[in-house]
């Protein structure tokens, strides 16, 4: 009998290394490219429901920017949020009596209201000017949303964006791109 005798046990560091390397990559894809979130609440409605299940988009945060009507996930306390993006950095956002609302004094398409704004909340009167860094975001349903018009969310920092709603995983019935 000639040839090589096998190491048993460097069968089993190789396979180690391997189950570490795919933890490795699943955690990074997690942490800096894709990330399941569940929706809570009714803010978002009629686009998004509570307990949908979305998937967001992280690296357009480090490299693409934030659109004017992008759905976006940020922190708020302990709570993850899911609003629509309204006003960009530099703007200045204002809704008047009748729930318009205007970007730099001219009135624009509220084409995602599920109904009429009832309260303008910090962006009435003369409106909220963005910092160079800053974004105004609404929900859908604005009479049923804590966003940017109060003071608990105020305008949401660019660096404290997690992500870009992409698609809906569920329910299986809507799956599929959000818009």
């Amino acid at each position: 009998m000639s040839g090589r005798r096998r190491n048993k046990g460097s069968g089993a560091l190789s396979f180690s290394l391997y189950i570490l390397l795919v933890i490795a990559i699943a955690v990074g894809i997690r942490s800096f490219v894709i990330e399941r979130v569940v929706v809570v609440g009714e803010s978002m409605e009629p686009t998004l429901d509570d307990k949908d299940n979305v998937l967001i988009d992280k690296l357009f945060c480090k490299i693409g920017e934030v659109n004017r009507y992008d759905i976006v996930v940020f922190p708020a306390g302990e709570t993850l949020l899911i609003k629509r993006v309204y006003g960009l950095p530099g703007e200045n956002i204002r809704i008047d009596d009748t729930g318009l609302i205007y970007i730099n004094d001219e009135v624009i398409d509220d084409k995602y209201a599920y109904e009429t704004m009832k309260d303008a909340g910090r962006a009435g009167g003369y409106g909220v000017t963005l910092a160079e860094d800053e974004y105004f975001v609404l929900g859908d349903n604005r009479n049923n949303s804590i966003d940017s018009r109060t003071l608990d969310v105020g305008s949401v920092r660019d660096k404290n964006i997690r992500g870009r709603v992409i698609m809906r995983l569920t329910p299986l019935n809507k799956m599929g791109k959000v818009k």
